[in-house]
């Protein structure tokens, strides 16, 4: 409900002229008439539209323009906007958020030049559902080349084009790139920012996603968000599940080759291939068979963890398979290690790393939302799934 206040007429200073002469002719000749007033215009009607949330603030005037329009939120937040048909129409470039309060001060002006302001309020109904956000990478961190700006969302997206729309990425280096809509493993929707190619060392990448006020289908957005990271050092982590070998290599150059045993062949022991991205490493963690629909295969604390996918394919320290290093694919699907290789390798491998994993028995290709597996798809394919490709 629109309360609007009195207007504030702004009124011009006038200069009246009386010389010596009018005097003398007004005593000679009786009183003078005086002269008609000049008519007035009345002041602009200002009609200020009472907004739903996820609609933008609008101003209207009839019998005068709009010279100046000022939305404060109830945290001093400002919407800006945009004057057209003529002056008499003012449109915020931002939707109301639901649950929100809103002062709009409106100064409009007649033919004949005068200003007068228009004070309201107004407040949009709270949001039946709120959607959230979880964004990764961390802000202000550094992390690997292959890293993909991650968002996962709380409720289901439906109008997932409104919301790309408000989502801006910005780089250092005008890295091209597209954002593209996956499955999360949990379930959940989600939206990766990929480059065309694994990202340059020293990028900063900046996102900013202006949500509030906007519909997910599933629910309001009532907040903006902000993240920030750099890219780290190029470094590339290869696996040859055939060969049972691991390979680090660093601007270019093989740095580190490392015996390792995969998953066991012809079955649901079978490791995944194609790109893995290091999403976490999680030192000492137990693990579980019957977490990943193994039985009772295995119930372990296990030192050096390296997530690559949510399914649970880790690389780590295996000490009891150490007769398979570098001879047989014997795990449960990890890619395991020696203890001090799974040392030295843990300390020097970050979060965002690519591991390019190749071999002939394996139980496919990591998915999209399997961790960050949009590298396993060609870059025609990932920018069709924008959802404004």
């Amino acid at each position: 409900m629109l309360r609007i206040r009195t207007p504030r007429p702004v009124l011009a200073a006038v200069a009246l002229s009386v010389s010596l002469t009018a005097c003398s002719a007004q005593a000679a000749s009786g009183p003078a008439k005086d002269a008609a007033p000049a008519s007035k215009a009345p002041p602009a009607k200002v009609t200020v539209v009472d907004p739903a949330a996820g609609r933008p603030v609008t101003v209207t005037a009839s019998g005068g323009t709009i010279s100046a329009v000022k939305v404060v939120d109830a945290d001093g937040g400002s919407l800006t906007g945009r004057t057209g048909a003529g002056g008499a129409r003012w449109v915020s470039d931002r939707k109301a958020a639901p649950g929100s309060s809103y002062t709009v001060e409106v100064t409009s002006r007649t033919a004949d030049g005068r200003e007068t302001t228009t004070e309201s309020a107004f407040t949009t109904p709270e949001a039946d559902k709120v959607n959230k956000v979880t964004l990764a990478p961390g802000k202000n961190t550094t992390v690997g080349i292959a890293h993909p700006l991650s968002i996962v969302f709380d409720l289901p997206v439906t109008r997932k084009a409104d919301v790309e729309r408000q989502l801006r990425v910005t780089t250092s280096n005008a890295t091209e790139g597209s954002w593209g809509w996956v499955r999360d493993h949990s379930g959940r929707d989600r939206a990766d920012w990929r480059p065309k190619e694994y990202w340059k060392p020293g990028t900063k990448v900046t996102l900013e996603a202006d949500l509030d006020g906007t519909d997910s289908g599933g629910g309001w957005f009532v907040r903006d968000y902000r993240t920030g990271f750099t890219i780290g050092a190029a470094q590339i982590v290869k696996v040859d599940l055939d060969a049972h070998r691991l390979t680090v290599d660093r601007d270019g150059r093989t740095v580190r080759t490392i015996p390792v045993s995969g998953g066991t062949p012809g079955g649901d022991k079978r490791s995944w291939r194609g790109t893995a991205v290091l999403m976490a490493k999680e030192g000492t963690i137990n693990m579980n068979s019957e977490t990943v629909g193994l039985g009772d295969a295995y119930d372990k604390d296990v030192d050096y963890s390296m997530r690559l996918t949510w399914s649970g394919m880790y690389a780590h320290a295996a000490p009891w398979n150490a007769r398979y290093f570098g001879n047989a694919n014997m795990s449960s699907g990890c890619i395991g290690m020696s203890d001090e290789n799974a040392a030295s390798f843990y300390a020097s491998v970050n979060v965002g790393d690519p591991f390019e994993i190749t071999g002939r028995d394996t139980k496919g290709t990591v998915a999209e939302g399997n961790g960050y597996g949009a590298w396993n798809l060609s870059w025609e394919r990932w920018k069709a799934k924008s959802a404004l490709a």
